[in-house]
């Protein structure tokens, strides 16, 4: 892996409100942007901007299905978000 790939990951990773996205997208295998927002108490709008980040790096995925936006985590994720995912806690 490349260091900036790695640097971009780390921080995109570096954040307590997506790693909370990624806590809840562990247990929850796939949610809707409002679901995600409301069990993190973020707003919608901040939420959809953590996400639109978290998809940038490729640690999540989304799907629209009809007027809503559903996430969730990658199939394509590397050694190091696969790490971090299966060690993160609430």
């Amino acid at each position: 892996m490349e260091i900036k790939s790695l640097e971009k990951i780390l921080k995109t990773l570096a954040n307590k409100r997506r790693l909370a996205i990624i806590c809840y997208l562990k247990k929850k295998p796939e949610a809707k942007v409002g679901d995600i927002a409301e069990t993190i108490n973020l707003s919608l709008t901040s939420t959809s901007k953590h996400l639109i980040q978290l998809f940038n790096a490729d640690i999540v995925e989304r799907n629209q299905k009809n007027l809503e936006v559903w996430y969730k985590l990658s199939q394509k994720q590397n050694n190091i978000v696969n790490y971090i995912i299966s060690n993160s806690r609430e």
